[in-house]
């Protein structure tokens, strides 16, 4: 975690020193609400990794869920009814691949690679080619809004980390879920239902999903088929930059929320520094992979200590 904070220091200092629209208040704020909406489409992720899982559905499920929430509100008028949509897609989702990945036993990757597809394939038929757009600016307040001059989803954050935190390090339930990343079978021998926990962090990482698209929706003020689609690659690198393992058992939000701050901050300074955005994407391909390399190579070097 030490080295994390350094990192971002260090990106800090070097924005600041390349560009000076970096350091204004308007735009650390405008990096904080970016950095919001990765962390929590990554939070329900972060739990799955660690468990020894992988949800690669996280953003078609978060489109699907924006999809469903904002025809809920033009349909009734009502913002609760969008809420309860998108909230009610995304958990749906998650039920499913977790009843997948421990029903019918498919490996993780699989099954929530297929979900993807299958969702995108919903989301485009659904939508049939329209956006929909225009909510109530109470509705987009929620996305674009300020409180005392935080953006709102920044609260959200903090809220989401502080709940995340609470159940990971003062509940069994979350003692079991690193149980479970670390050793399943040792889990399982231990009296951990491994199969019914798995199922509620899939189930978790669903509900925040749908809870990120309603959020992402009031910040766009539309919704269209393809609106997930650029953020799955995000909530990952998230993920891994905050120190998660894929393997399992080890990490936590508190993490992640730094590996969104870092993502978010090199993004905002290729921007500010004028690098093409088509840049973009291969450069967040090259941190997750680098990410990924020090994830497993100080794996073996723990191995190989113990």
């Amino acid at each position: 975690m030490k080295y994390r904070l350094i990192g971002v220091a260090l990106i800090v200092l070097a924005l600041g020193l390349s560009s000076d629209a970096f350091a204004t208040p308007s735009n650390l704020l405008n990096v904080l609400r970016q950095a919001s909406l990765i962390f929590l489409s990554a939070s329900g992720l972060t739990l799955v990794i660690v468990g020894a899982g992988l949800d690669l559905s996280v953003g078609a499920n978060l489109g699907l869920s924006a999809c469903f929430a904002a025809a809920a509100i033009k349909a009734t008028g009502a913002l609760s009814s969008g809420f309860a949509a998108g909230l009610a897609c995304g958990i749906i989702v998650g039920l499913l691949n977790g009843l997948m990945v421990t029903k019918l036993r498919l490996p993780p990757f699989i099954a929530t690679y297929g979900m993807l597809w299958m969702l995108y394939g919903v989301n485009y038929w659904y939508m049939k080619g329209d956006t929909i757009y225009g909510f109530p600016s109470s509705f987009r307040a929620l996305g674009s809004g300020d409180l005392l001059d935080i953006p709102i989803p920044v609260y959200l954050m903090v809220i989401g980390l502080l709940a995340g935190g609470v159940f990971t390090r003062y509940t069994t339930l979350g003692h079991e879920v690193y149980a479970i990343g670390a050793n399943a079978e040792a889990a399982r021998l231990s009296g951990i239902p491994v199969s019914s926990r798995l199922i509620l962090l899939y189930t978790l990482s669903g509900a925040m999903a749908g809870l990120a698209g309603v959020i992402y929706l009031a910040r766009l003020n539309s919704a269209e088929a393809g609106i997930g689609t650029p953020l799955l690659l995000p909530a990952i690198a998230a993920v891994l930059i905050g120190g998660t393992s894929l393997f399992g058992g080890s990490g936590g939000l508190a993490g992640t929320m730094i590996g969104a701050i870092i993502l978010t901050l090199v993004l905002n300074g290729m921007n500010l520094l004028g690098i093409n955005s088509n840049w973009q994407p291969l450069v967040t391909g090259v941190i997750i992979l680098f990410a990924a390399l020090i994830d497993s190579v100080t794996r073996r070097h723990a191995e190989l200590g113990a």
